[in-house]
């Protein structure tokens, strides 16, 4: 989607392989996709998919980022860990936090030294957390009992963006630095996973119709929107919702954002 124009183009479909969570590579070529548990690579012209070697990590969720020099990609895994690739070698970068917690990726800093995650302990509350992408202490960033997803760094390294229920039932927009929560949306829809372009004008997130609980897959009326200057523009309207836009999405460039539509059966 260019955000500029509001025209969307295909890159790819599918019947055989459900794709989800598009990244854009840092160079601009490449959409990076997961899908059947693997992680794929696609051109942004349009092409096939060509399999990314995870040199033996776990099948992976609709979680991963890329590094800001596209050298390492950085994924969940089904085990509730997170793992870098370099060059098709694995490496853990999570800790063992007890039994039941689990890792969730959704961002990167600027400089790619700290990933940006929900934490999930095992009474299922959701926070959101950093931990150096070289590995080593976990930091929490919120620690309360509001549910919380989708956290992801702003381009200038110091805001992250998440979603929570904090302020009321259905998920709102939120960011968070040096302990200050502000509130970026306030309607009637549930709004999840905020996407900051990395030039900082707008932010994109995925939109559900008002009483959608959670982020399921297969809903309708699940809307792409942009919040520019405090104002919320309609880019989309699609069937989808969980892995439609998860991750970061968007171009280099912030002119363009990736997006997962599903076939409505």
């Amino acid at each position: 989607m260019d955000v500029r124009t509001g025209v969307s183009r295909l890159v790819f479909a599918s019947e055989e392989v459900l794709v989800e969570a598009p990244n854009w590579s840092p160079d601009g070529k490449w959409l990076i996709l997961n899908g059947d548990g693997v992680l794929f690579r696609l051109p942004v012209a349009g092409g096939e998919l060509e399999e990314i070697p995870l040199g033996g990590v776990p099948a992976i969720n609709n979680d991963h980022v890329v590094s800001p020099d596209g050298a390492t990609v950085y994924v969940s895994a089904e085990d509730g860990h997170l793992y870098a690739v370099t060059a098709g070698v694995a490496r853990r970068v999570s800790n063992d936090r007890g039994e039941g917690f689990r890792y969730y990726l959704h961002g990167i800093s600027p400089d790619g030294s700290q990933l940006a995650y929900i934490g999930m302990d095992s009474a299922r509350n959701t926070n959101v957390w950093t931990i150096p992408a070289a590995g080593g202490d976990d930091v929490p960033v919120t620690n309360d009992e509001f549910a919380d997803d989708g956290a992801e760094f702003g381009p200038d390294g110091e805001w992250i963006y998440f979603n929570s229920e904090r302020a009321s039932a259905n998920a709102q927009l939120f960011r968070t630095a040096g302990g200050v929560i502000e509130q970026l949306t306030h309607d009637e829809r549930v709004n999840w996973f905020p996407h900051p372009a990395p030039d900082g004008s707008a932010v994109a997130y995925v939109s559900f119709p008002p009483g959608t609980v959670g982020h399921p897959a297969d809903v309708d009326d699940v809307r792409v929107r942009l919040l520019e200057g405090g104002e919320i523009r309609e880019i989309a309207t699609v069937f989808g919702g969980q892995g439609t836009m998860n991750v970061p999405s968007w171009s280099p460039d912030s002119r363009s954002f990736a997006y997962v539509a599903y076939p409505v059966r």
